[in-house]
């Protein structure tokens, strides 16, 4: 008796692999999912965009109740939720790479240097988000000068072409930038967390967060079969004959984590957001953000 699988809408962030890989190796048809990947809602968060919050390309499927899964940073997925665009998921996490690079020939050489100096952005995602939390060390809030320009390929264009003396970058962006002789001023990791519809099953989300679990081990053991796979997340500008990339020198990216975050974390997260003043969030309390899918 053939298997009927469960129908369900994911976007990749084009931070990871893993989705790529549960599907090319079937991880969510043994999971009992039938996973149709959003490429259009990645490759619509490539280009340049200024778009307000609740105006991104990433916001309108949650709007809309579209039944997406996707994820954010964590502190994006906290506030998302808050402020009305689905839940985030407090059971699972990822942990993904972040990074301020300059050109090569750049006199900014350490994070005090970026001073008043615009730093290229996507409006309160990962890449922008990052940049009050890891120069605050550094720098006092009104020194530090995020300007939003949206897309992954966007932030690295604009610095190359000189309009831009710093951006923001992420995975893979952050490995394209090393092979291109881009350097790095400050690096770091950051945690990010699903956000869903409202009213997805959390026995489908549990089945989709095993198959993501499995595609890491699967990572874990071979990577540099799964290499080639970061093509997907390349913006379309920065394909050949433009440009060649060797992917077997990317890195993993984000990895998943099947552990929850704490109330505590997430409170801090709150916290931080709010005082950057990078929150609309008309609700703050855990229960009505988070939608939790640990098994009772």
């Amino acid at each position: 008796m053939a298997q009927t699988l469960t129908k369900i809408e994911a976007f990749p962030t084009g931070m990871r692999l893993h989705e790529f890989i549960a599907e090319q190796e079937g991880f969510f048809k043994a999971e009992g999912l039938d996973v149709a990947l959003r490429l259009d809602i990645l490759r619509s968060q490539m280009v340049r965009w200024k778009d307000q919050y609740k105006e991104r390309p990433q916001d309108k499927v949650y709007l809309e109740d579209q039944g997406v899964i996707g994820s954010a940073c964590a502190w994006g997925s906290v506030c998302n939720a808050g402020s009305g665009m689905g839940k985030f998921v407090p059971d699972v996490h990822g942990i993904a790479q972040w990074g301020i690079f300059v050109r090569p020939d750049s006199k900014i050489r350490k994070p005090e240097d970026l001073a008043n100096v615009p730093i290229a952005v996507g409006l309160r995602a990962g890449s922008h988000f990052n940049v009050p939390y890891r120069l605050e060390k550094y720098l006092p809030l009104d020194r530090i000068k995020p300007v939003n320009v949206g897309g992954f390929g966007e932030r690295l264009r604009v610095l190359l072409d000189g309009e831009f003396e710093a951006v923001s970058l992420l995975p893979p962006q952050i490995e394209m930038a090393r092979q291109l002789g881009l350097r790095p001023v400050i690096e770091n990791t950051f945690k990010t967390l699903w956000w869903v519809d409202a009213s997805k099953s959390p026995e489908v989300l549990r089945a989709y967060f095993r198959a993501l679990d499995t595609a890491e081990k699967a990572l874990s053991r071979d990577p540099q079969k799964f290499m080639p796979l970061w093509e997907n997340a390349v913006p379309e500008e920065f394909l050949p004959p433009k440009y060649t990339w060797d992917y077997s020198k990317f890195g993993h990216g984000e990895r998943f984590v099947h552990a929850p975050i704490s109330r505590a974390e997430y409170e801090e997260l709150v916290d931080q957001a709010e005082r950057w003043k990078l929150s609309d969030m008309t609700t703050r309390k855990f229960e009505d953000t988070a939608l939790s899918v640990a098994a009772e």
